[in-house]
């Protein structure tokens, strides 16, 4: 049975909330990896910009924390148990809460154990996904549980080899996941108490890493999401599926981590697979019924490191260290740069690759021209360097394993 805790006292605070969007979520506003941060250096001392604060105690993984002016939340581990962090803007915890078992692993899946998803900040409240399913919501300023609901004990979910990654997609309304089941394989949650709002049974795939997108297009409300053999478009009052399109291929150890971007009525979307699918741009109906291939790149690929789209290019890093720019007209490399692959933001004309190997790069992009702006190594915390850079009120957040690091990284005046 599904498990709802409701706490009576925070009713009028929820039913306040609800009509608020994210303040904060997976990838910034519009979860493209562009944040709105203006004012930000062009160039960085050589040893880095200034590191504010370190904190330290978040345990395994690999989730990018979601910030806004009152916290800094993010998912850690401990002891195999998955805990949602408020740390406040000094860099001091505020509040430490659970959220069940967390993902460990077994076998190849072990050497990446821990925390995998980012919260989603609206209306008061937080919402956190822990990597063996449980989804929760709290209240903002206590940590305190309002309800939870596990997407595999509840919806008959299923698992995969790297556990559930997905950030919580939230709108006025609704939580959306994919528990990947047969029959709740992708649904619509009550914001208010959890509750089933709605089952749609999708393609029966089994899902994906990234997450899914909520969408205005100029014929409807459409939610973009990814699983192991396609890119599928939902209608989200209801979850029909309006239109799919076929992926090639997958990497039974990745399956399509990246989440895909929707800009001027396309979609976008880099995949690993080998033979596979590469690259590719994607022409969204306005009804999102029909999905039409404008252009595929098979040799440009990334696992886990994302996508962003600037000026209708498509931007991201790839094997051999390099940051690469896609032609909108035919998808072909019309521009590169080398940097370490990883992960990427941008805000105020600028790229922020935070690379596999530790380093973080500052590529400052002007009229389609990209001029390296510093670089740095990130030696806090600990483990793999494969989260994704957050941008917010002037600094930027990068978390590595059991360690997040603040460095202060707009103009001083």
């Amino acid at each position: 049975m599904r498990r709802v805790f409701l706490l009576p006292v925070l009713a009028l605070i929820l039913s306040q909330g609800c009509d608020q969007k994210p303040s904060a979520q997976w990838r910034g506003p519009e979860s493209n990896g562009i944040f709105p941060e203006t004012g930000l250096m062009d160039t960085w001392p050589e040893a880095g910009p200034e590191l504010l604060w370190v904190f330290e105690g978040l345990g395994k993984g690999f989730a990018a924390p979601a910030v806004t002016e009152e916290a800094i939340y993010v998912a850690g581990e401990s002891e195999g148990t998955s805990y949602l962090y408020a740390i406040g803007p000094d860099g001091e915890l505020k509040w430490k809460s659970e959220n069940g078992e967390e993902f460990l692993g077994e076998g190849f899946s072990s050497t990446y154990p821990g925390a995998r998803s980012t919260p989603t900040i609206a209306g008061g409240m937080v919402y956190a996904a822990s990597g063996k399913g449980r989804v929760a919501c709290y209240e903002a300023s206590t940590g305190e549980e309002v309800w939870a609901v596990h997407l595999m004990d509840d919806l008959g979910g299923i698992l995969g080899e790297f556990g559930y990654s997905a950030s919580p997609l939230v709108d006025e309304k609704y939580l959306y996941c994919f528990p990947g089941g047969q029959k709740n394989n992708f649904v619509a949650l009550n914001r208010k108490d959890g509750s089933l709002a709605w089952s749609a049974p999708v393609l029966r795939d089994t899902f994906a890493y990234g997450s899914p997108l909520l969408v205005e297009l100029p014929g409807t409300r459409a939610i973009i999401t990814t699983s192991r053999h396609h890119i599928s478009v939902l209608d989200a009052s209801s979850g029909e599926l309006l239109g799919s399109y076929r992926l090639e291929g997958y990497e039974y150890d990745g399956e399509h981590c990246n989440t895909p971007v929707y800009s001027n009525g396309h979609i976008y979307f880099v995949a690993n697979d080998i033979p596979g699918q590469g690259s590719i741009r994607l022409k969204i109906s306005d009804d999102g019924r029909e999905l039409s291939e404008r252009w595929r790149n098979n040799g440009v690929m990334n696992n886990f490191g994302g996508l962003l789209v600037v000026d209708d290019h498509l931007f991201t890093t790839v094997k051999g260290n390099r940051l690469v720019s896609l032609d909108p007209e035919d998808g072909s490399v019309s521009d590169s740069i080398r940097v370490p692959t990883g992960s990427l933001a941008f805000a105020d004309n600028k790229f922020f690759c935070y690379g596999n190997n530790g380093t973080m790069t500052l590529l400052n992009y002007d009229r389609g021209q990209l001029t390296e702006g510093g670089s740095f190594k990130v030696v806090e915390g600990s483990g793999q360097h494969f989260s994704y850079p957050v941008l917010h009120g002037g600094n930027l957040y990068i978390r590595r394993g059991d360690g997040l690091m603040a460095y202060r990284v707009r103009e001083e005046f």
